[in-house]
């Protein structure tokens, strides 16, 4: 929500790992699992710190125009991933991923299944979402002002937080360094074998042949054919797209203020990349049969990139 980026995956693994300690069927995704990357792909944020700041280091006159296009975007993306979680659900039973998965190695930890419905009262749940859309007015007046300090003041607050709930902090850091390690050694195997796909679907040239293919039809519908590998490349890669994003902004025949730059920026923070979220965060915890998540993050994903298209050719084509 708060616009971090990478540095909030830390905070996804553990709420990952906190599912997966709920969840009875190991290495089989449960249904809320498969919610929380839902809306992790489509990146509810409201203060996408690094498009802007980008924008602004390429000369645009106003670089915090993208803000409302980008937040109607993600909203868009995350009702449509929501519902598509939801509704694809019984197309992919658990039930059945369980006899396919049976037959496989399988290591079963103590489970209390009695805190599965241990969670916060609606009102809670509630009061958490009014208070995120009241900070969208918000963000839209002063999101420039308090972007800079979103990062230090979480920093503060933890250490401050830590301190009033008597937890050593320095211990605990330490303590979740060494876990850190021992992810790291976990994941690296996903992390590489997403990163070389990537690496070869660009090197390959089937990124640019595939511009040259769809470029003229997405044209038709308000998607240039300069921006077309953004959005290619974004549900792939961030740090991709993020470079595509930059050398388009950074364009003498573009710029940042162009049509095709506020596009652009606003995929940008429409959604997040599923692939590296799905490597990422199932391969934290040893998820092998992922049901829905794939099918439910890119439906949110292209829900993002038509209504990215549909707000900035209202408010920017002239």
């Amino acid at each position: 929500v708060l616009g971090l980026g990478n540095a909030s995956t830390p905070f996804g693994i553990r709420a990952m790992q906190e599912l997966d300690r709920l969840n009875p069927n190991k290495g089989i995704a449960s249904d809320a699992m498969v919610m929380f990357l839902a809306l992790h792909t489509t990146s509810l944020s409201l203060l996408p710190t690094g498009v802007v700041a980008l924008r602004a280091a390429s000369g645009s006159k106003d670089a915090a125009t993208i803000v409302p296009t980008t937040l109607i975007a993600m909203f868009a993306a995350t009702i449509a991933a929501v519902i598509a979680a939801k509704f694809l659900a019984r197309f992919y039973p658990v039930g059945a991923a369980v006899s396919d998965i049976a037959a496989q190695p399988t290591v079963m930890s103590d489970v209390d299944l009695s805190t599965g419905n241990d969670s916060y009262p609606s009102w809670v749940t509630a009061l958490a979402l009014l208070g995120v859309l009241a900070l969208v007015p918000l963000t839209l007046l002063y999101g420039r002002a308090f972007s800079p300090w979103v990062i230090p003041g979480l920093m503060v607050g933890f250490l401050v937080f830590g301190a009033a709930r008597g937890v050593a902090v320095y211990e605990v850091f330490i303590e979740g360094a060494k876990d850190g390690f021992a992810l790291a050694i976990r994941i690296i195997p996903y992390l590489v074998a997403i990163l070389t796909a990537v690496a070869m679907f660009r090197a390959s040239g089937a990124l640019d042949a595939m511009v040259r293919l769809l470029g003229p039809i997405t044209n038709i519908v308000g998607l240039p054919a300069d921006v077309l590998p953004m959005a290619l490349l974004r549900p792939l890669s961030g740090s991709g797209a993020f470079a595509v994003l930059a050398a388009l902004l950074q364009d003498p025949a573009v710029g940042a203020d162009s049509y095709s730059g506020q596009l652009a920026s606003t995929l940008q923070g429409a959604f997040d990349t599923v692939f590296y979220i799905i490597a990422i965060y199932f391969g934290a915890i040893g998820i092998r049969r992922m049901r829905h998540a794939l099918p439910a993050m890119l439906i949110g994903a292209s829900a993002g990139v038509i209504v990215s298209i549909v707000v900035c050719k209202l408010l920017f084509s002239a």
